[in-house]
């Protein structure tokens, strides 16, 4: 037992350390903006100086960000918001952009199951940082996807290929590349194009111009305006092209005139900039969703390609894409690669492991492979099927107009043609949730809503005009 005097001796209250108030009054000093020099007593007082420091936790309600006005929702995430709050029992959201199954249930393929737990059984496998080009194997991977396994740039190594964040941030880096380092700084996006492209290359420090795509009167291709606006933009501008399923259309070229804008392009020394979203997605061929892309490859001509893994390896939250940018020489493609990583450094360092991971197991692996294009198209056969349903629903019902192009459109979306009015009306009425541009996403349809869907189409085109 403690004797009495140690007792009392620790009882005692312990010496202040003078050390410590000087640090507390330093770090205040650095914390408030400069000021005349304070007094001793001034200093000493360090607790009512940092209550009174406008971002502490003690002024209750009172923030430096106070003045900030609310933001509006993303047109098309919001829908889903809005979609969240409807308590009905027949709601339908068709303005998610990411793959339903027949019960409206998320996808998870299982063929990516397996690779992952091939990965997870890896006992050698870490969980180090990747290079900031990102995995190698990958890149590999996705430049031959694309581009064709005997494709003449990637025999030449005259393709440079960096890992990113899915496509948007495969657009973003392409972007901030090409407004260092060429020298027309305008792109030419389809009008219309999914709302992040504008957004996309415009922080990238971009100049945005637009060309007539989508004619409302056909619902189809606006071929003739696409032509004179390509013509008339200035020599050597960027174009971006939508590789297939156009988003938000669903309209795309035929082959014939692909050729004829690839023509145009190169003889104009347009740059072009593909966005693949969609490869394998859309025809559930992959060598077919490619061609577009593979044309202006075999010419020997430069473009840039952004690709994602969301849609067709169900990959949405694992945000794995590539930038490819297909150069004139082996040396030309070397130095624009080290220009990109000084482009990803100071953005995110290095991209994540785990979902290029996933495709890497997959694309290597021929048995995976085939398994990948099986699933594939059941994916792209039971939109196909959501599509003719549709339109059967609606000619059955003798809905006023010819809804042909919702066979004839390809892809996840079809642009129904629906004005903002009737897209409220079957909001209201019906609890179908799109886009305000009548843009519906057909994966999120099924044999069961599809009837739901035609009745409140039905109600909208004869009741408002």
């Amino acid at each position: 037992m403690a004797s009495a005097s140690v007792r009392a001796a620790q009882a005692q209250p312990q010496p202040k350390d003078p050390s410590a108030d000087r640090r507390l009054s330093t770090l205040v000093r650095h914390l408030l903006p400069s000021s005349p020099r304070r007094t001793s007593a001034e200093a000493a007082d360090t607790s009512a100086t940092l209550e009174s420091f406008p971002t502490m936790a003690s002024q209750q309600g009172s923030s430096v960000f106070a003045t900030l006005a609310q933001a509006p929702e993303d047109p098309i995430l919001g829908v889903t918001v809005a979609y969240n709050k409807d308590p009905s029992p027949v709601k339908v959201n068709l303005g998610v952009g990411a793959y339903r199954t027949e019960e409206g249930k998320p996808l998870v393929l299982n063929v990516v199951r397996r690779a992952e737990q091939m990965l997870i059984n890896n006992p050698s496998r870490v969980k180090e940082y990747l290079p900031i080009t990102g995995l190698a194997e990958f890149n590999k991977l996705s430049a031959k996807l694309i581009f064709g396994a005997d494709s003449p740039a990637i025999q030449e190594n005259r393709v440079a290929t960096v890992q990113c964040l899915s496509g948007t941030g495969s657009l973003r880096v392409g972007g901030e590349f090409l407004a260092r380092h060429y020298h027309e700084r305008t792109i030419y996006i389809p009008q219309p194009t999914w709302g992040n492209h504008p957004k996309v290359f415009t922080l990238s420090g971009l100049t945005v111009r637009s060309y007539r795509y989508y004619d409302p009167a056909t619902r189809g291709l606006d071929f003739k305006g696409l032509l004179e606006d390509l013509s008339s933009a200035p020599l050597a501008s960027i174009v971006l092209l939508h590789a297939c399923a156009h988003n938000p259309t669903g309209v795309d070229p035929t082959i014939d005139q692909w050729e004829q804008i690839r023509q145009l392009m190169r003889s104009k020394s347009l740059l072009p900039f593909f966005d693949s979203a969609y490869q394998g997605f859309a025809s559930g061929s992959l060598d077919k969703d490619a061609q577009s892309v593979r044309m202006f490859v075999a010419d020997g001509g430069e473009l840039l390609m952004a690709q994602s893994y969301a849609k067709n390896m169900g990959l949405y939250g694992e945000r794995v894409g590539a930038l490819s940018i297909v150069c004139g020489s082996a040396d030309v493609a070397v130095k624009v690669e080290s220009q990109l990583k000084l482009v990803i450094r100071p953005m995110y360092s290095n991209p994540p492991l785990h979902g290029a991971s996933i495709v890497a197991t997959i694309l290597k692996d021929s048995e995976m492979f085939n398994e990948w294009t099986l699933e594939l198209k059941a994916m792209a056969d039971r939109i196909i099927s959501m599509r003719q349903q549709l339109f059967d629903a609606l000619k059955s019902r003798g809905t006023p107009g010819d809804w042909s192009h919702i066979i004839k459109q390809i892809g996840m979306f079809t642009f129904t043609g629906l004005n903002s009015e009737q897209v409220a009306f079957m909001r209201q009425e019906y609890h179908i949730y799109m886009t305000s541009d009548g843009r519906i996403s057909m994966a999120g349809l099924s044999m069961r809503t599809v009837p739901h869907l035609a009745d409140a189409i039905h109600a909208a085109v004869t009741q408002l005009k």
